[in-house]
């Protein structure tokens, strides 16, 4: 699932985030609740977890402008406030559920999926590629870095897609013009070289090392 966490405490954010990925999700930290609606109106996400006691906006306040924006994300408030009282006002802000901290990542994850099943999200097996740092969904045409989402070309895409389903491992320029492009013949043009480099780009400007290796006279590889 790609999840965002709104959390201000930073030590926690980033343990619960390698918890959370731990179990194959993709987490995208928002540190308060401006950058959290930030996020939500730039990218499409599965589920929030939201804290309630946050800098420049309170969590239930996040919640009910998320709700009037017409957002529909399931939302999981996730706060030391524990008392009852205090649970009820994050429902009624919006919440889908509330729970309180500490609670392990394997809960939270049987939760957060069984709230986006509600709202028609299906467990898609076999549906993500790895290699590397690289995650590649090929039935949401989406990649990301790490946590970064790639923006990329449907021709960029393809190739990152047939090289991330068999990562360390050759692919010839041929090949990659019969996957890609639909081509059973080697065109005398570099169309495979031009779009590796474009590619590489956004890889390398997405965070650190080219993770793709050219093979001279060969093809690419992608490092896994």
């Amino acid at each position: 699932m790609d999840l965002l966490l709104v959390e201000d405490d930073t030590v926690y954010a980033a343990t619960l985030a390698e918890e959370l990925r731990a179990l194959d999700h993709r987490v995208t930290i928002a540190p308060n609740g401006v950058a959290a609606l930030e996020a939500v109106a730039r990218d499409s996400f599965d589920a929030m977890i939201l804290d309630r006691m946050l800098p420049q906006m309170e969590g239930t306040t996040v919640l009910q402008r998320l709700r009037e924006s017409g957002a529909t994300l399931p939302v999981l408030m996730l706060s030391a406030l524990g008392r009852s009282v205090e649970k009820v006002e994050g429902l009624e802000a919006g919440a889908d559920d509330y729970v309180v901290k500490p609670t392990p990542a394997p809960e939270l994850d049987a939760r957060l999926k069984a709230l986006a099943r509600a709202r028609g999200w299906t467990e898609k097996a076999g549906d993500t590629l790895r290699a590397g740092d690289i995650t590649v969904s090929p039935t949401q045409l989406r990649a990301w870095r790490g946590d970064m989402p790639l923006d990329l070309t449907k021709l960029e895409l393809g190739l990152l897609t047939e090289l991330a389903r068999q990562p360390n491992m050759i692919l010839t320029r041929a090949m990659l013009l019969e996957r890609v492009w639909g081509y059973d013949f080697e065109p005398t043009t570099n169309i495979v070289d031009a779009q590796v480099r474009m590619l590489r780009r956004k890889l390398t400007a997405a965070g650190g090392e080219d993770p793709i290796v050219t093979k001279r006279g060969l093809g690419y590889m992608l490092r896994g």
